[in-house]
């Protein structure tokens, strides 16, 4: 019997840990500006560094496409000006702002842009599945690892329906559905699909306890505050594109986009005063949901869809072969 303990001694390494400072000025290099005027604004040491590389899930995004490659620099990496921009209103009122839409992407196209301007120059993604196995990884070309990679994860994330319904349950699972600032995410990921999944007119059902309400955080209180203000979705959206928002009302300018097509039914909410503050309904059971649903609709027989793992899944609707824009 072996008695002797074996020590392993590892060399040890420095490693220097930067927090991103998106709002201080003399953190970021300024790396000019797109033809369409976004202001392109990197962290310092990322543009300063010998060798950039970028680690990232490509998974589908709200804004991007697929999230991965260079938005891990851009946006990651990026000033308060980049990313207000990237995440403003005529960027997501463009129609190529799109979950699954990789060409023909105004904000792809950016972070694309910023990440070459500042210097990456490789990366290692990964796709993983519904219990965050890794599926693929690449590492290597930013562009073309990324290219690849979102090819395996269309396999794995997108889902062929035939039409539009009239209502979808939108499956969000914890931790997600702690609060309505990221539960809803799982109806406006639905909405933005490339064809959105459910009729103008329809109906959202979302399960959710949300026993925080809308969040703690500044971003999410500034959600509720800019949806309690507003009479009605039209008009919000007016305003919003008129005066520009600060960074978390991007989820009301997102969800009134919503809500002035859909009508949203939160269901086992512990905080139903402010899903009402947020403009959507709430109902203590499924059942209810339904039946407030078919009151909306004015029908009894409802083509509804069930999606799980609304954040995870990406409906294209029509034929896959013929129907997508990506």
């Amino acid at each position: 019997m072996l008695n002797e303990k074996i020590r392993i001694r590892l060399k040890a390494y420095d490693y220097r840990v930067l927090d991103h400072e998106a709002t201080n000025p003399q953190a970021l290099v300024d790396l000019g500006v797109s033809h369409e005027g976004i202001p392109f604004t990197v962290h310092r040491a990322a543009y300063e560094t010998d060798l950039l590389v970028a680690t990232g899930i490509v998974e589908p995004h709200q804004y991007a496409g697929y999230s991965g490659g260079g938005k891990t620099v851009a946006i990651g990496a990026g000033g308060e000006p980049l990313i207000a921009y990237t995440h403003g209103p005529k960027m997501v009122d463009h129609p190529g702002t799109r979950l699954g839409r990789i060409e023909g992407n105004p904000f792809q196209d950016a972070v694309k842009e910023v990440a070459r301007r500042a210097g990456l120059r490789f990366i290692i993604n990964v796709v993983q599945d519904e219990e965050s196995r890794p599926v693929a990884v690449l590492a290597g070309d930013p562009q073309a690892a990324f290219e690849k990679l979102v090819r395996s994860a269309r396999t794995v994330y997108e889902v062929p329906i035939p039409r539009q319904v009239d209502v979808a349950v939108a499956g969000v699972g914890h931790p997600k559905d702690l609060n309505l600032y990221q539960a809803t995410r799982a109806v406006s990921y639905l909405h933005f699909a490339p064809t959105p999944v459910v009729k103008d007119g329809g109906v959202f059902i979302l399960p959710a306890p949300t026993p925080e309400g809308v969040g703690h955080g500044l971003g999410e209180q500034r959600f509720l505050e800019t949806m309690k203000s507003a009479s009605d979705m039209p008009s919000l959206l007016t305003e919003l594109r008129r005066t520009g928002y600060a960074p978390g009302a991007q989820r009301a300018f997102v969800m009134a986009k919503v809500l002035e097509k859909t009508h949203v039914i939160v269901v086992g909410s512990e905080t139903p005063e402010t899903v009402r503050q947020l403009k959507m309904i709430p109902a203590a059971t499924m059942d209810q949901a339904f039946q407030t649903a078919k009151a909306i609709l004015r029908r009894k027989d409802l083509e509804v869809l069930v999606v799980p793992h609304a954040l995870l899944t990406l409906p294209i609707v029509g034929d896959p072969a013929n129907g997508r824009t990506h």
